[in-house]
């Protein structure tokens, strides 16, 4: 399907185009560009005017280019503009203008990546849903998600994310989102804001760029939710809150956590529900009650929706669940690993040890008689000057006390490992590359395992040692 002629982008950017081209997509990174993309010549930590030549050999339609890069033919189909990054921001805010779609925008400090996730499942089938494929929510990602948008969606979902004050009602705008999401409010990013409620008012911002008449759903059990609830409504927003509380419209009463999935009952202002999300965890289940209410408000069927959502399960890197076989010869030796390696503050820590300390290890299996549950924790990136108090706060978690053994990487952790109670201290490893020599010892087989971290931790690393452990030779001592 034809996105953008060379009319109809230039048009959009004010640019000039030096040939005529018809490009099926947008790309920003020529390992992924699909040919018939246009390519964006964005300045990051490359520029990208240098890959231009490489993009056109690669089947690129054209490259949206500040100037005529030397190494690229005269002829080339290039896109010129003064500006490449607000020349997306208009490509973006173009394919916005021309959508039909009803469109949703999804923040908050935990979730918001698997609240989109969630949202693309619960409209499936309802018609055509366009989102990004990754966490596209930053300065580029939301205007290269619009930009990609197909003129005949029926839906689309962005997801907003920021890192400093300011960033996420130029977004929203850009957007103009019919609904909004709020998954919740936390300390993420805390270092550049200094309070939760300086974060409350940052998250709350994306009620700027509502479309009027618009709708924002927001957690209803926050300190901080009166913060969200008063600037939502000075945007003229229709509220809805979801949470466990009486005063909620969408309300859960009862969540059951196990075997695979979490099954959930509640109310939909009058309506009984039953929502079913095959993961484990209570947090998932709240995000999916949001994220049901932001479904119905873009006009979804609730019914088509709890079905959709029934099969949705977490990205990858964010609380997806894994069974890891040791020895191919020997069915029963198995760990069973949670890999939530992409992010971490308090709250998603606490909800990653909350899931972890209601798993079930098996007996018997392994060196050792009994199984264990074994966290394998990293850095939290960006707290501010408590971090080291954020970090010593999780020993006092009400779901360490089910938790085994604990094994902390970077130097941030170390306020956490001499917090814990001696029993359940492990390694303390400096990096991650200090600790994955060493997993093939620390676990064993019937362990139940999460890794979580800041992506800067690299845990990611300690993630990918487990999995290669199935490939094994001879099993070392255990290490305590």
């Amino acid at each position: 399907m034809t996105l953008w002629t060379a009319a109809e982008a230039a048009a959009a950017t004010g640019g000039t185009a030096t040939a005529p081209f018809v490009a099926n997509g947008v790309s920003i990174d020529t390992r992924t560009l699909e040919p018939g993309d246009l390519f964006v010549a964005l300045k990051a930590t490359r520029d990208g005017h240098d890959f231009v030549a490489q993009a056109l050999a690669g089947g690129a339609a054209a490259a949206l280019v500040t100037h005529h890069p030397a190494d690229v033919p005269a002829d080339a189909p290039l896109l010129i503009v003064p500006d490449v990054q607000a020349a997306l921001e208009d490509l973006g805010r173009a394919g916005r203008a021309r959508s039909r779609a009803r469109v949703a925008a999804i923040t908050g400090s935990v979730g918001k990546t698997s609240a989109k996730e969630m949202l693309r499942a619960a409209l499936d089938g309802q018609g055509r849903v366009h989102a990004a494929e990754a966490s596209y929510n930053n300065h580029w990602g939301v205007p290269l998600t619009l930009a990609r948008m197909p003129p005949d969606a029926d839906f689309a979902v962005i997801e907003i994310g920021m890192n400093h004050p300011g960033e996420i009602a130029p977004l929203a705008r850009q957007a103009r989102p019919h609904a909004v999401m709020i998954t919740t409010v936390a300390a993420a990013h805390f270092e550049a804001f200094g309070s939760l409620e300086g974060i409350a008012m940052e998250k709350a911002s994306i009620c700027e760029g509502l479309e009027p008449n618009g709708t924002a759903v927001l957690h209803g059990d926050l300190p901080q939710t009166d913060i969200l609830v008063d600037t939502a409504r000075r945007a003229g927003a229709h509220v809805v809150l979801f949470g466990m509380q009486p005063h909620d419209h969408h309300r859960l009463t009862r969540i059951r956590v196990g075997d695979g999935h979490t099954v959930a009952e509640g109310r939909a202002w009058r309506t009984p529900i039953l929502l079913n999300v095959a993961s484990e965890g209570r947090h998932f289940a709240l995000n999916a009650l949001g994220v049901l209410a932001l479904a119905t408000s873009l006009g979804a069927d609730r019914a088509r929706s709890l079905c959709g959502l029934a099969g949705w399960s977490p990205p990858a890197g964010r609380g997806t669940r894994e069974t890891v076989l040791l020895d191919v010869a020997r069915e029963n030796e198995t760990i069973d690993l949670i890999d939530d390696a992409f992010n971490a503050n308090p709250a998603s820590m606490a909800a990653a040890l909350e899931v972890l300390a209601a798993a079930q290890p098996r007996n018997g299996v392994g060196r050792i008689s009994q199984g264990r549950r074994v966290a394998i924790l990293g850095d939290m990136l960006e707290l501010g000057p408590t971090e080291a108090e954020m970090h010593a706060d999780l020993a006092r978690l009400p779901a360490m006390a089910d938790i085994s053994t604990v094994h902390c990487v970077g130097p941030r952790m170390r306020a956490l490992h001499a917090a814990l109670p001696r029993d359940k201290r492990g390694v303390l490893a400096d990096r991650a590359e200090d600790l994955t020599p060493r997993v093939a010892r620390l676990l064993d087989a019937g362990d139940v395992v999460l890794v979580k971290g800041s992506k800067g931790s690299r845990v990611s690393l300690v993630v990918d040692a487990i999995r290669k452990l199935r490939h094994r030779g001879p099993v070392p001592d255990m290490e305590a």
